[in-house]
């Protein structure tokens, strides 16, 4: 469906990085953009900018969101608001694991089932949901994370399923490393950080995520785009690795096959 037969979006984690490059670009598009975050400073800046009506909202207070969606019908659903605590899950601590759920998993749950029975009896709607390559590979992290975005990827699957019929349309945009905050957010504002994840590296801007994401709601009501993975092209995911056993005497090897 090309924008003119969407009015209304949900955009959330919007204060920031893809979330305000989303609610940027569907605005330019004529949409009314509703736009939810924690922070209310950012958010109100945001608005001013673009017209969008802010809402600030933790995506964890059910009620709120229930409020919001039940005084408007929402055409678009763009779940963006996500979180992490990186270490490994031999480390996890019972905090880290909730609040990760709750706001990767569980938020993205009870959104889809405020807002999706009304884009069915409509027959019009397209959910998008910002998963991550975590959820499809591999590789050093917090294992949470990985799981949590996992369940989006099913959730994202099954909702193509459960709206079988309708002109339901459902995109999960699954990132690699992009350049935004979210590294300052998760290991702290050190100039390290940047250094670590950003400076130096051809990267994705929030602004490539949102353009990607304008192309699968501007595609034609007979084409659903289901998957995007979008990273640096120079990063891949994988490598096999295998270890020799830990001894007294010497620590382990890895070597790559």
């Amino acid at each position: 469906m090309p924008f003119s037969d969407y009015k209304t979006a949900l955009v959330t984690g919007a204060s920031s990085g893809i979330g305000a490059a989303v609610v940027e670009r569907l605005c330019r598009e004529g949409l009314e953009v509703h736009a939810v975050a924690r922070s209310a400073e950012p958010l109100r800046e945001l608005s001013e900018r673009t017209g969008c009506i802010a809402h600030a909202i933790d995506v964890t207070n059910r009620e709120a969101l229930a409020e919001l969606t039940g005084r408007v019908a929402f055409d678009v659903l763009i779940n963006n608001a996500g979180v992490d605590r990186p270490k490994k899950f031999l480390e996890a601590e019972d905090g880290d694991i909730d609040l990760l759920i709750d706001v990767n998993l569980r938020a993205v749950l009870h959104l889809c089932r405020m807002v999706v029975p009304g884009m069915a009896e409509r027959d019009r709607g397209h959910v998008i949901n910002i998963s991550s390559i975590a959820g499809n590979y591999n590789f050093g992290g917090n294992s949470t994370y990985h799981a949590v975005k996992a369940g989006v990827a099913m959730l994202s699957n099954q909702l193509r399923i459960d709206t079988f019929g309708k002109r339901v349309r459902v995109t999960e945009i699954c990132p690699g490393r992009v350049a935004t905050d979210i590294f300052n957010h998760v290991h702290g504002n050190d100039p390290s950080i940047r250094e670590r994840f950003i400076d130096g590296f051809e990267l994705p801007q929030a602004s490539d995520i949102a353009d990607a994401i304008a192309f699968a709601i501007a595609a034609p009501v007979a084409v659903n785009i289901g998957h995007m993975e979008i990273t640096p092209t120079l990063q891949v995911m994988g490598g096999l690795q295998t270890a020799k056993p830990q001894t007294p005497a010497a620590s382990s090897e890895g070597t790559k096959r």
